[in-house]
C-alpha cells in the first residue's frame, strides 16, 4: 500500500516551513496510514537529546527517550513526532508526566497495536529517573528489540 496524495495533502506540517510549538498542548501530532496494514512490525523513534524544565525551579532536564510501537492502521509523521518532543523544550512538567504523556498522547492519535516508552532521564540532584509504560504486551511472535540505553553509572 502506498500513501496517497490526498493523505499527504491532509498533512499541515511535512515540507512546510513550520513554527516551533509552545507547548505541547499547541502542538500537533500528525499521522498518515501504515503502509503495512495487517503486517506486524516495530517502529523504533529516538530521541537522545529531549529537553524539558522542571516544574519547580525552572531548571532543564534532560532525557534519552526511545519509543517503540507496532502500528494499527496509522503511522505517525515523523516531522510532526519532532516538532511535539521539542516543544517540551519550554514546558514545566516533572519527569513521570512527561513520559507518559508523550505515550498517552502517541496512543490517542495512533491507536497502535502496541506501544512502550522509555524515558531514560540524566540526574539532577545525583538520581536519575527513569520512566516506563506500555499499553499491553506486544502481539505474539514480533520481535521486539531491547532498547539498550546504559542506566548512569556516574563517573567512575
Amino acid at each position: 500500500m502506498t500513501t496517497s496524495e490526498n493523505d499527504l495533502a491532509a498533512l499541515s506540517q511535512l515540507g512546510r516551513q513550520t513554527v516551533q510549538p509552545d507547548s505541547p498542548e499547541t502542538a500537533t501530532l500528525e499521522r498518515v496510514p501504515s503502509p503495512h496494514k495487517g503486517r506486524d512490525y516495530v517502529v523504533r523513534f529516538t530521541a537522545p537529546e529531549f529537553t524539558s524544565l522542571c516544574p519547580v525551579t525552572g531548571q532543564p532536564d534532560f532525557a534519552h527517550i526511545v519509543i517503540d510501537y507496532i502500528p494499527g492502521d496509522w503511522i505517525v509523521e515523523s516531522k510532526s513526532l519532532k516538532l511535539y518532543l521539542t516543544s517540551f523544550r519550554n514546558h514545566g512538567a516533572f519527569h513521570e508526566d512527561c513520559s507518559v504523556s508523550i505515550a498517552t498522547k502517541l496512543v490517542e492519535v495512533l491507536n497502535p497495536k502496541w506501544l512502550r516508552i522509555g524515558a531514560y532521564w540524566y540526574p539532577r540532584g545525583g538520581i536519575p529517573i527513569d520512566v516506563f509504560w506500555q499499553t499491553g504486551l506486544p502481539p505474539e511472535g514480533v520481535w521486539v528489540p531491547a532498547q539498550d540505553v546504559p542506566g548512569y553509572r556516574g563517573r567512575g
